[in-house]
């Protein structure tokens, strides 16, 4: 018996993490709602939810616009520079709306680990770029 093949994309690759993203989201509503209701909750179901699910739709619609190199190496530095930047803005939006001290310090790690591998990211798509057809 003959297997078909699917090439793998980046849209192919980007729907999948999508998938797993909102079953991830759809795992932990329960333990947000429980959270609200028992008072562990430090945040609203107000602007910092809305503020960072803003943020991941807008890291998803610049992974979805890339179009894919034919190269792994330079396809996943590009995917990876958004996703990492994607990061760093919600610990962003941690450090300005957020209350409790430990996620504070968190955001502080995130941004500071991403940056530096955002850099390191940069320097490699410059020394690697592709030409645009």
């Amino acid at each position: 018996m003959h297997k078909k093949t699917v090439p793998i994309t980046i849209g192919f690759v980007c729907r999948r993490l999508s998938i797993a993203a909102l079953m991830v989201g759809l795992a932990a509503t329960p333990m947000l709602a429980q959270a609200q209701t028992t008072g562990h909750a430090h945040m609203s179901a107000g602007d910092a939810p809305r503020d960072m699910h803003g943020s991941m739709m807008n890291m998803q619609q610049q992974m979805d616009s890339v179009k894919a190199s034919g190269d792994i190496d330079y396809d996943f530095a590009v995917m990876m520079r958004i996703h990492h930047q994607g990061a760093v803005d919600m610990a962003r939006m941690e450090l300005a709306k957020g209350k409790d001290p430990q996620m504070k310090a968190m955001a502080k790690e995130i941004i500071a680990a991403q940056e530096k591998e955002i850099a390191q990211f940069d320097q490699w798509i410059a020394q690697h770029k592709k030409q645009q057809h």
